[in-house]
């Protein structure tokens, strides 16, 4: 049962919270326009710390598209509607194809962006966003089957989503990146606990993954995050000395 609750949740926390309308005509305009500006200043001789901001809003942007265009997908099975596929089409003819996973039907979150603003700019508060939102994409994309053991998930990306969530949490973040990032990095726990190497690291990724629910717990009693996390520590290895 506790499976089926944690993929719900994540599943529903997948999308940003805030209300987006329908791809439209003039959305499509709005966001072909964003694109080409950004584009623009990411291929100028701006500074680093600009260039990067421009890699960081195209994520942005993209997964925006990405994320609406994936509730079609869920809702009818395809892409409806002539603007939304004039608007696959048109990024991919201006060099900023959606990433796409035919296998699972889903248009897919497009990290490179992130990845690209580190190279140019790896502290500062865009550096911050861009590691938010590779934790953010990277963790989502995983889930699929059982989200505590993710089939498409290596150990060396969980090492790396760990070591990235980390680092997060040691930089200064808004009260709800803080708050997500959180519940990421626990889940990642939770996953390395339940396929540690050995038993002693088992335990020790167990005791990370119950302080930082402690943590959750107390900073938002009332998230359902926090409620989640306090039902998953049933199922690590028991804490040292029981």
């Amino acid at each position: 049962m506790t499976r089926y609750l944690v993929a719900w949740l994540l599943a529903s926390l997948s999308i940003d919270g805030a209300a987006h309308e329908l791809i439209t005509a003039e959305s499509v305009q709005t966001y072909l326009a964003a694109v080409a500006d950004l584009r623009k200043t990411i291929a100028s001789k701006e500074s680093a710390a600009n260039r990067a901001r421009a890699h960081v809003e195209l994520g942005k942007t993209l997964d925006e598209i990405h994320d609406l265009l994936n509730r079609d997908l869920d809702a009818h099975g395809r892409v409806q509607g002539l603007p939304s596929n004039f608007l696959i089409s048109e990024l991919r003819a201006r060099g900023s194809e959606l990433a796409f996973a035919p296998e699972s039907n889903r248009f897919l979150a497009n990290l490179h962006h992130y990845r690209e603003a580190l190279k140019l700019e790896p502290v500062g508060p865009v550096a911050a966003e861009a590691k938010f939102r590779l934790l953010q994409g990277t963790f989502y994309e995983s889930l699929t089957g059982d989200p505590l053991q993710p089939a498409t998930q290596t150990r060396a990306q969980l090492v790396e989503q760990i070591r990235l969530g980390e680092g997060l949490l040691e930089m200064p973040l808004q009260n709800r990146e803080r708050g997500e990032t959180s519940f990421m990095l626990a889940i990642h726990y939770v996953q390395a606990a339940r396929s540690g190497g050995d038993a002693q690291e088992q335990i020790n990724f167990a005791s990370r993954a119950r302080a930082l629910a402690a943590e959750l717990v107390r900073s938002y009693p009332d998230s359902l995050r926090a409620a989640t996390l306090t039902r998953l520590l049933d199922s690590l290895p028991a804490p040292a000395g029981r």
